[in-house]
This record gives structure tokens, sequence and C-alpha cells, in this order.
């Protein structure tokens, strides 16, 4: 920290500048990507496709990245970080901390929000709790990745906190979005706040606008996204879109012609799927050898599964033509379900039962995405049939491309990403989904034209590999990714930190955090040497205040004082805090903020209080969104009334009374010394590298804690019941004297 004059600053400026250039073109070369996927059931072989809806096509399309990625001679290491997982009714893959995926790509899954499987939606207050433990694991691996990737908009919020954190560019790919799911569920009736009680419908499209403003990237799988879903948001205007189609693994969806070469070996596991999904189809059709009409896809209302069934239904041409199999999802009971999955279901036995399908439409409970997958396509091939999506809206359709690469004609919805592979690909036909008549008469036009058929089938193999093969996708994203890659963006503060707090939080050896009135200031002379020294051992010795006084109050006595901007303020009696680099670049530390308001409820504390007339409250300016406040003359009786009103009532709290005067009601997890414990923990600085000085009763907990203390000699009589503790030092020095008399007695500035 230094009052630095802009001359140095400008200096500091060209220098970052000069080491950026020398460094890119090395960090392209040797690039260390991080992949964020949240929820749902990641790992890395036999994906649970279909277990629910958060384990569908995002899991897939980030674990293939990540291995594509991985095999990019330029890249050094792959990172996908996802959430650990440690719950008897899933698999016990899902709570190893590290699993390989290849030579240099892992998934790495994080604690956040406890221990058992939970949905996407009940996941929101937890992400900031994700965002720490990946800080806290980087630090601990050394780890300063290249580029952060965001997949959803729940990993998207996190790329984006951990982005201002470190300052590392990050880009984001929605794969499904906010607006469109508010829409559709309006359209099925639902109330607002019904959305936002059941899918935090809000809270993700907020997220959404915020990455879409700070993203570097927007990566995207079609034009139509950004038309037609990307264009309902605020901020769309602000982003900077780059269309990148995914990409499939050609090797396991290989075209089913190659099994009739006698000179090729079919891999074992593809023979023993074949010869399961023969069995399977053996118990639903009366026929099994006739041409096979195949679906794969979650039982989500928006994929139109009922549609389909009843195309065919209708259709007796159809019928008479091909048996329909569904693989929609895997269950083991209806009942246990989501309300959204077993409606699906339960009208698709229905119309099952409507249409009388017995013997022509299968409904298998489960399929392996590793292996009966591709073997589906590739039987599906082999009976001369055809692959159908027929979704309402498609944003892209992998299965549609996998269905391609096996050599099955497609029929999809002619709405959303099929358009851009049946251009691409000229492999199929697509149709208005909702009109299930249409529907059902494409579906037979590709059925009965053998020569059309064959054009299909040997299109969609040559355009996979043209336009969509994972290797094609990995050297594109890193192509496109070419302007950002090693960006860090560095700004230069009033004490002349020019690193995010990420990056000056990893260097430090040591933090000193103080007290600000009758502490820090107090006496201009010994604050001013006291910033002098300080500014001597900057580059490894970190400077933070911990005040009773909100933000803008501490904003004020730093302009007033002179006082260089401090790494960290922990402000309004340790409920929030902030880091630099200035005053006009302050990131508040949104872990924190979800830490402390487990519980808290400053209404019901208000009402259970507001007929004790011995309390004051104070202007609204004092009281913050964690931090009632009141005037109340000292009494201890007083005291045990507060506490045993509150504990009546039930409430969680944390009362901290200072100067005989000033009563602050926070949090029952906030007060300066958590809020020290806390800082330490996330960028992992020992509480013995942490020296902390104060003089009055809210300074008492981060006094009395494991870190090294200073009690300035002008402290109050409230806290001399810390004399005997022996990592606390009362100083004979006053004010900011008192700090550099502790700062002596712990040799605390030596190496």
């Amino acid at each position: 920290m230094t009052r630095t004059k802009k001359s140095a600053v400008k200096n500091s400026e060209n220098e970052i500048s000069v080491n950026n250039a020398e460094n890119r073109e090395h960090k392209k070369k040797n690039l260390h990507l991080q992949l964020f996927s949240i929820h749902g059931l990641i790992r890395g072989e036999s994906l649970e496709l279909g277990r629910d809806a958060d384990t569908g096509g995002q899991t897939k399309y980030v674990v293939e990245l990540a291995r594509a990625l991985g095999e990019l001679p330029q890249v050094r290491q792959v990172d996908l970080f996802t959430r650990l997982v440690h719950d008897k009714r899933v698999s016990a893959d899902y709570r190893q901390e590290i699993e390989p995926l290849s030579e240099r790509a892992r998934i790495v899954r994080i604690r956040c929000g406890g221990k058992r499987y939970m949905r996407k939606e009940l996941l929101w207050p937890h992400l900031p709790e994700f965002v720490d433990n990946v800080i806290r694991f980087n630090k601990h691996e050394e780890i300063t990745p290249d580029l952060l990737h965001g997949h959803y908009a729940d990993a998207g919020y996190v790329a984006r906190q951990l982005s201002k954190l470190t300052g590392i560019p990050f880009v984001f790919t929605g794969h499904s979005l906010g607006r469109s799911k508010k829409k559709s569920l309006a359209a099925k009736g639902l109330t607002e706040k019904q959305m936002v009680e059941k899918f935090n419908i809000n809270e993700r499209i907020q997220a959404e606008e915020d990455v879409l403003r700070t993203a570097a990237h927007v990566i995207v799988s079609t034009s139509h996204e950004i038309k037609k879903q990307y264009t309902l948001y605020d901020n769309a205007d602000k982003a900077s879109f780059t269309v990148i189609p995914p990409g499939i693994d050609i090797e396991k969806f290989y075209p089913y012609y190659y099994d009739h070469d006698e000179n090729w070996k079919k891999p074992e596991p593809f023979i023993q799927a074949r010869e399961k999904m023969e069995h399977e189809f053996g118990r639903f059709f009366y026929n099994k050898e006739k041409p096979l009409i195949l679906t794969i896809c979650r039982p989500d209302s928006r994929k139109n599964i009922q549609g389909l069934i009843r195309a065919y239904g209708k259709n007796k041409e159809l019928q008479a033509i091909a048996n329909l199999a569904v693989f929609a999802g895997i269950r083991k009971n209806i009942d246990h379900l989501d309300d959204n999955e077993r409606e699906v279901l339960t009208e698709m036995l229905m119309l099952m039962d409507r249409y009388d399908l017995y013997g022509k439409l299968a409904l298998p409970k489960k399929h392996d995405p590793t292996t009966e997958v591709p073997e589906l396509f590739r039987l599906a091939a082999d009976r001369q049939g055809v692959f159908v999506n027929s979704a309402f809206s498609e944003p892209f359709g992998i299965t549609l491309i996998e269905a391609a690469s096996a050599g099955v004609p497609i029929v999809g919805p002619d709405d959303g990403g099929p358009q851009d592979i049946v251009k691409n690909c000229r492999n199929g036909l697509l149709v208005d989904t909702t009109d299930t008549e249409a529907l059902g008469e494409t579906i037979k036009r590709m059925l009965i034209d053998p020569e059309k058929w064959r054009e299909y089938s040997n299109n969609g193999v040559n355009g996979v590999r043209e336009h969509y093969s994972w290797t094609a996708h990995a050297e594109s994203f890193v192509s496109a990714m070419d302007d950002v890659i090693g960006d860090f963006k560095k700004t230069t503060g009033s004490h002349g930190v020019t690193r995010p707090a990420g990056w000056r939080f990893n260097e430090l050896e040591k933090m000193l955090i103080t007290d600000i009135d009758d502490t820090l200031v107090g006496d201009d002379k010994a604050l001013n040497t006291f910033i002098d020294l300080m500014e001597k051992h900057r580059d490894r010795v970190g400077f933070g205040v911990a005040t009773g006084r909100s933000l803008e109050l501490v904003e004020e006595i730093l302009r007033e004082k002179n006082i260089p901007v401090p790494d960290v303020i922990i402000s309004s009696v340790g409920t929030e805090i902030y880091y630099g680099p200035d005053l006009d670049n302050l990131n508040p530390d949104s872990g924190w903020r979800a830490h402390i308001s487990y519980q808290w409820k400053p209404e019901r504390i208000k009402e259970a209080l507001q007929d004790l007339d011995f309390l004051q409250p104070q202007k609204r300016d004092a009281e913050r969104e964690f931090k009632i406040s009141y005037n109340m003359e000292p009494d201890d009786d007083h005291l045990a009334l507060i506490h045993q009103r509150l504990s009546e009532w039930k409430l969680r709290y944390q009362l901290i009374y200072s100067h005989g005067a000033y009563l602050d009601i926070l949090p029952q997890r906030a007060s300066k010394g958590r809020a020290i414990t806390y800082l330490g923990k996330k960028w992992d600085i020992a509480p013995k590298k942490v020296l902390v000085s104060g003089d009055s009763g809210n300074d008492y907990e981060m006094l009395a804690g494991k870190h090294l203390a200073v009690v300035v000699g002008n402290h109050a009589p409230e806290i001399e019941s810390l004399r005997g503790n022996r990592r606390v030092y009362f100083a004979d020095g006053s004010y900011a004297a008192g700090i550099l008399e502790g700062i002596g007695h712990y040799h605390f500035l030596e190496d």
C-alpha cells in the first residue's frame, strides 16, 4: 500500500502491458483450462443420462469437451469442476474428489451445500461456497488457470465470481435459458410465485443477465440460439457470441455398416449391448425385424414424446410399416419421479393403451449411454429405420448428430438447431412437430423410399465427420478464445496493487487487519509512520480494516485521512467484506454474505424487541442488511433480557455491545473475528500469519481468537479481561503507535 504518484502508476501499467505481450504466446501453447458444470451426476464412464432432469445432455457434453480439449497439443491441463456428492442414494463414484478422464483431463469434485444429492434449483444459495472452495483448491494446488468456462446459469455465476476475484477471463455456454423456461412455465399456467419457489427462476435469469454483460465470449451451438433465445435478455446486445457446434465421439458412434465388414472387429462391449437390446425388443415387439422408429430423450413435456406416440398411434400405415421404441430416461418407479417426468411417463402409458400399441411400442426403463445408445442407433440403421426428435423446439439436438454418425436418417423439429444440422449434413427431414399428422406422414415418407433413405444415411455419416467431431469443436474453441486467453485483467489501485483480489491474496504471506476508530486513527504522525512501514512490506504483507463503520463511512475516513485503500475492508461489525484494489472497484464477498444469511430474520428480531423501552433504534443509515443497531445505556440486566427474549422467539443472533452505548445485533455467524477467520480459510492464510488490532468491545471476538492480537493503549475497559491471553499484547502506545509497538513485539514484519 502506498500513496503512489500517477507516473509510478503509469509505469506499472506499461510494465504489465509488456509482460502480458511477452507471456501471452507462451500461455497459448501451455494452457490450463477450467470448466464448471455444477449440477447433475457427472462421471467419466457410464453417465446416467436421463436419470433425472439434471442429468441430461449437458453432463455428457462437458465430459467429452474436457477430454477433447485435453487432447490438444497446446493444452497442458483441463479441470472439470462439479459438485461432490456423498449420498447412499447414488453411486459412490460421485464422492471421488479427483477422477482422471485422460492424461491431461480430470474431474474435480468440490463440496457445496452438504453431502446429499439435490436438484439444481436448490443449489443456488450454496454457490458462493462452491466459489470459495474452488479458490481454496486452486491455491492449494498452486494453479492459475488461463480461462474459466461456465456451463448453465449456475456455473456461469460461479465462473463470473471467480473471474471478478482473479481477473481470469471467463466464457459461458448456457445449454438452456431461464427466460425461455419462464415463458414455457407461464404457458402451463404456473404463477410467478410458483416459478420462484420451485425453480428460483428470477435468480437464474439475473445470473444469466450478469454473465451476458461480463463474459468474454458466450458460446452457442447455432445462430438460432442467438436470434430466438438470447434476444429475450436485456444484456444480449452487450454479449460477444461465438457459434461453435458441439461434437460427438465418432469412434463410439461409428457407422452401422462397419459391422458388415468381415475385417472389422466389433468391440466386445458393443457386442454385449447389441445382444441386450435385441433381447429387450423381443420382450416388447411382435415382430422385432420391422424397421425401427427410435427416439431417445428425457421424459420432459418440452420433448413432446406424447406427440410422437400420437402421430404413430393415429397412422395405421405407419404402425404396419415400423415399430416405435421410446427411451425416455432411466427409471425404476414412476411414483418416485418429479411431477413433470411422472406426468409425461404416465401419459405415455395411457396413450399406449388408448391406441392399443402393445407389440408395436417399446418403453424400456433404462439404457447405458456409453455402449447401448450407440448400438441402438446402429440397430435402427440395420433395420432401415429412422431417428426422431419430436421436441417442440430444440436448441441443438446432440442425439440427431449421434444418429447421423451411425447412419440413421433423422426427422426433427423445424425450429432450432436441427435446421443447421440438416443444412450441413443433408441427412433428413424437418417438420412442425406440433402437427401430429404431419409428423407421422414425414416419418412414413422416410421409411418407404429406400433410395432416399440410403442417401440420407450416407450424407449423415459424412456430414458429421466434417462438421461435428469433438476434435474440430475443441480446435475451434481454443482458436476462438485466442483474443482472451492469458489476458488477465489487472487494475492499479491507489495503493499500487496491480492484481485483483485472487492474485493478491495468493501472493500474500501475512495479513495485518485493524480497527479504524481509536485504533488506526487518532494520532496522525503515528498513522503516517504506520503507512510508510507497511509500504515497505506491501509485496508480501496485506493490509485490511475491520470496523463497525458502514462501507460509506469507511470510504469517508480513508479519504479524509489519506489512508491507502486496504486489500480487504470488513465493515458493519463484520457483516460485510469487500476487496480492493480501489474505492471505485470494490467487490463484495458473496461467499461471506451467503454464509451469514443462514437463519437471519431481522424483522422478527425487531418485532421481538419492540416493547423494550431501553432500546433506542439508531438512525436508519446505521442499519444494514445484516446489522440492527440500537443505542443502549450500560446495564447487564438489559443484555440478559434481550438474550432471553430472542431465545424465547427461537431466533439466531449475535449481540455486540461496545463503548457502553452501542448495541449491534448480527447474524449468528457474523462478527469481525469470524469474518477474519473466514478470510484465512478462503485464502489459506494461517492464523499465526494474521495480526489484528483493536480497542473496544466490538473488537473483542477478533482479539480473543486464534490470531496474533494487539490492544492499543487507549483501549476501553470492556476488553481488560483479555489480559493474560498469550496471543494478546497490550501496548503502551495509543492509536497507530500501539499497532506499531505490537508489530515489533511479535517481530511480525521480519522474514
